[in-house]
């Protein structure tokens, strides 16, 4: 697969070069949609303060079930593929995780009953745009008001994230992980 937009290239504008040095761990070169982003420093700059990649109101493997279940739904495999790749040994994701985010439904037996509750919310806003009342009221009895906010812009943050990957088809990262077949 051939990406619709070229990267940028070094060398970065200074301040650039410092930023997209941080995102990554040592050794590791920034992401292509990072470098493809970062051709205009202005949108690059407004889709970091957007990341929602901070420490927030749920737990990391929380985040990463939102995020990687968006990216699934959408097929964003370029997205899904490097928070695998990065993120998944570090929340404690086997096999089973990793599979259940792409699968059908939320009832896999390796999410808690807490967990399910995020792959239903993400659903939920992937099919409909929005979250019905008998599912809020469950999504209530669990998350903090913080929590449910945090979890449904991860999910819209993240469906743009994939509508951008998709439509520039960056192909995957070298260390990326691929949708499971």
């Amino acid at each position: 697969m051939t990406a619709r937009i070229a990267p940028a290239e070094r060398p970065y504008e200074p301040d650039m070069e410092e930023t997209l040095a941080k995102l990554m761990p040592d050794g590791v070169e920034p992401l292509l949609l990072f470098r493809t982003i970062a051709r205009e420093p202005r949108l690059f700059r407004r889709f970091m303060a957007g990341g929602l990649l901070d420490k927030g109101t749920i737990s990391l493997r929380e985040r990463e079930i939102a995020i990687d279940r968006a990216c699934a739904r959408c097929g964003g495999e370029y997205e899904w593929g490097v928070h695998i790749a990065l993120f998944a040994g570090a929340v404690g994701f086997g096999a089973d995780e990793i599979a259940a985010t792409v699968a059908e439904g939320a009832d896999a037996a390796c999410w808690t009953p807490r967990e399910r509750l995020i792959v239903r919310l993400v659903d939920q806003l992937h099919e409909t745009s929005t979250i019905e009342d008998g599912l809020w009221a469950e999504l209530a009895g669990e998350f903090r008001d913080e929590q449910l906010i945090e979890l449904i812009m991860l999910t819209g943050f993240y469906h743009m994230v994939s509508f951008v990957v998709n439509a520039m088809r960056l192909p995957p990262e070298p260390y990326a992980a691929r949708f499971p077949a």
